[in-house]
């Protein structure tokens, strides 16, 4: 293979057993509108994403979440500085379950969704 592989990451599935609480939940930490759609076999909401060819993107679901926190952490980035990404969290309903943590990469913060996934928030 000689091309450059583009991310390998291609779709996160977030499973809700709320859609519409965790539709606004992700509105409030995202800052942004998630987009519901009902066209589909199943109902869902698609996370803001950019659209180009290779971007990762997502939506939830309705769904079984794993045991609270126990399934694939699913990373976000946020405009906001992060303590006030964890406020937003808070303020959602949602749980934050460590402090900031830097890596080469950026800075984030891992954090329970109000359906009990477990989220990576971190700052663009």
């Amino acid at each position: 293979m000689t091309e450059a592989a583009m991310n390998r990451l291609v779709w996160a599935e977030i499973p809700v057993t709320d859609l519409d609480r965790a539709c606004g939940f992700y509105e409030k930490i995202l800052g942004e509108s998630v987009k519901q759609d009902d066209t589909g076999p199943n109902p869902m909401a698609m996370l803001p994403y950019s659209g180009q060819l290779g971007a990762a993107a997502g939506h939830l679901y309705p769904g079984k979440p794993a045991s609270n926190g126990e399934g694939p952490t699913v990373h976000l980035a946020v405009p906001f500085e992060l303590d006030d990404a964890m406020a937003r969290v808070g303020e959602a309903g949602g749980q934050i379950v460590s402090d900031v943590i830097s890596i080469p990469a950026g800075s984030f913060f891992y954090a329970i969704d109000t359906e009990g996934n477990s989220l990576g928030i971190f700052k663009i």
